[in-house]
């Protein structure tokens, strides 16, 4: 079976984790210091902060620019619940729009029907890998006064006019087990406003300025020293990680141009291939099942959009979604709660694989039997 994600991990992160169960400090530490910098330098920011998951990264990131009831977010019903999800935990709104047909990320004019007096974030996502239109968003922000949450928990050194996405707002990264570099969990948010950045520290720690001095209230949610660690050699290795996976993806899209709708790249734009994600508009679960049957996993990311998830459903007079046929936003109880391209793409997306570890007959096995079967 060719996988659909593989994490790489060998010799180097077996002495990683050695080291630092043979030091017997095993908590946040100088590995964790460590992976922050080199983190923070790789998206060229003051500072990054690692925490305990991407969810953890969101959440935190929230909370540090006080939003909170009464607020409201725009964000994106086409991504992982994770990143909703952290709205309503703050107590704020979330609002929905819909999606760009081509990248699957945040269409900004649909963010301009989404604006009222309440907002006070967009939270765009890089999904796949692919970075959201910050060109049209970043005007958005400036002119509302509103905050940037870049949830770049799938885009690990993605980029956006040749500056690292995580650099334009508030980023938040996950190193899940199946991103494009694995601490097994874990995540960071990255900041050039030093008081987001100490407000975080706070807050990942039970609101401890030092050890049993506490100056306010906050969470446990910091990044054991055994995940700086495997942090710091995965970290060594993602250029390599992203040249591959970004190859892997030349070779599909060469292959499967015209077949089935392959993944773009706008100008301008990194995309660093989280997911290799086509469209089959006809019989995508049919033909899921049999690249299955043939040896080859695949995945769909997502089938069920935020907006329709059973649990927000049951609370749907929590958040709103802008309708863009009519070009105005409804409650999400309302029938008018439609989002037609993020709907559309929860049918008919299905990601293969491209991770790293493929091999050239893996590569050559994929598309050939993608043409086979959606020929």
């Amino acid at each position: 079976m060719i996988p659909i994600a593989r994490p790489l991990l060998g010799a180097e992160e077996e002495a990683a984790i050695r080291e630092v169960l043979t030091s017997g400090l095993l908590a946040q530490g100088k590995y964790v210091a460590a992976f922050e910098q080199r983190f923070a330098e790789l998206c060229q920011v003051g500072a990054a902060i690692a925490v305990s998951s991407g969810t953890a990264a969101l959440h935190l990131a929230l909370l540090a620019h006080d939003i909170g009831p009464g607020d409201e977010v725009i964000t994106t019903a086409f991504s992982f619940a994770a990143t909703a999800n952290v709205i309503l935990l703050v107590g704020a709104t979330p609002v929905f729009v819909d999606i760009e047909p081509e990248t699957y990320t945040l269409d900004p004019t649909q963010v301009e029907l989404a604006l009222s007096e309440r907002t006070r974030a967009i939270l765009p996502v890089h999904l796949y890998g692919h970075p959201c239109d910050l060109g049209r968003l970043l005007p958005l922000v400036e002119a509302h006064k509103l905050i940037l949450l870049e949830d770049a928990c799938q885009a690990h050194a993605s980029s956006f006019a040749g500056k690292p996405v995580g650099s334009f707002g508030t980023g938040c990264f996950s190193f899940y087990a199946t991103k494009n570099m694995t601490t097994g969990e874990g995540g960071m948010i990255t900041s050039d406003d030093p008081e987001v950045a100490a407000r975080l520290r706070l807050l990942r720690n039970h609101g401890q300025a030092s050890r049993y001095h506490q100056i306010g209230l906050g969470y446990n949610l910091r990044m054991t020293d055994l995940q700086g660690a495997l942090g710091l050699v995965q970290l060594a290795k993602l250029e390599e990680f992203t040249r591959r996976r970004i190859a892997n993806a030349t070779y599909l899209n060469q292959h499967l141009a015209g077949i089935v709708q392959t993944p773009i790249t706008r100008p301008g734009c990194r995309h660093t291939y989280h997911q290799y994600t086509i469209r089959v508009p006809a019989h995508r679960d049919e033909i899921a099942a049999e690249l299955h049957r043939r040896g080859i996993a695949t995945a769909v990311h997502y089938p069920v959009p935020i907006h329709q998830q059973p649990f927000y459903r049951s609370q749907a007079s929590r958040f709103y979604v802008v309708n863009p046929e009519r070009r105005q936003r409804v409650r999400g109880d309302s029938p008018l709660a439609q989002l037609p391209e993020t709907e559309r793409a929860a049918r008919e997306v299905l990601s293969l694989p491209v991770h790293p570890a493929l091999t050239q007959d893996d590569l050559e096995t994929i598309a050939r039997e993608v043409i086979a079967l959606c020929s």
